[in-house]
Parts: C-alpha cells; sequence; structure tokens
C-alpha cells in the first residue's frame, strides 16, 4: 500500500527543510562545508550514527597516506546534519596533511559549529602504520 508522505510531513515543512541545502542533488566535489536540515523531533533526544571506513588524510611529514574509520554519533538539537555534505566534507581531507588527533578534533569542531547539539561524538580509528594503530574519540557535551 503507497504511503501518503503528505500525512508523514506536511508540504510547507518539506520545503523548508531543503532550503538551506545547495549540495543535495549536484554534482560531487570535495567541499569543507557542512549543511543541515530542521530537526521535527527536537523535543526528544535520539542518537543519530554515521560512519565511514573509507576516511583518508596525509601525514603532515612524510606525505603518506592515513586511512581511518570515522564514526560520529550525536543528539541533535534544532538541526540534523546533511549526509551528502558530511561525505564530501570529509573527502575534503584526503590531500590534508593532518595529525590524527588534530583532525579528529577539527571534525568534532565543525559539526558542533554546525548542528549545536546537545552531545556529540567522534571516534577516528586509523589503521596501522609503523606497528602502531592509533584511535582518537572526541566528545563534546551542551
Amino acid at each position: 500500500m503507497p504511503v501518503d508522505r503528505g500525512k508523514i510531513m506536511p508540504k510547507n515543512k518539506k520545503k523548508n527543510d531543503l532550503a538551506g541545502l545547495t549540495l543535495l542533488g549536484k554534482q560531487s566535489r570535495p567541499v569543507r562545508k557542512l549543511e543541515t536540515f530542521p530537526n521535527h523531533n527536537d523535543s526528544r533526544d535520539y542518537v543519530v550514527t554515521l560512519q565511514t571506513e573509507e576516511f583518508t588524510c596525509v601525514c603532515p611529514k612524510t606525505g603518506q597516506p592515513d586511512f581511518a574509520k570515522i564514526k560520529i554519533q550525536y543528539i541533535p538539537d534544532k538541526k540534523i546534519i546533511e549526509s551528502k555534505s558530511l561525505k564530501l566534507y570529509l573527502w575534503s581531507f584526503r590531500n590534508e596533511g593532518v595529525f590524527h588527533e588534530h583532525v579528529t578534533n577539527i571534525i568534532l569542531d565543525d559539526l558542533v559549529a554546525a548542528l549545536k547539539p546537545r552531545w556529540c561524538k567522534v571516534s577516528a580509528e586509523f589503521a596501522v602504520r609503523g606497528g602502531i594503530g592509533i584511535t582518537v574519540d572526541a566528545e563534546y557535551k551542551k
């Protein structure tokens, strides 16, 4: 049985949700921009989890690639992250020379600035290089 989407979300809300999105539905390229849309359930605490196993950056000294699994968890307040903008944002680090600890905290800071969440945690599990694996967990609490 088809779902009547008008009952799920009134048309005026749907149009307003899309108003600030400039990356969704466009050609992909890396960009350091995070876009959001309104949270329709801001009176409730719930956790949003986003993860990728395809994050890359490079060592700031050697230029060698570093690969990581990134897990982002947050409790939204008024805004929700648009996932394509997050993908393009993470892609923008591909050729960036940055230490693991720094990039994890940069991602957290940028997410907090864009979302103003109630809580957010970024976990970055970097692949072993030189015999040592590094995992960085950075957390924000409102």
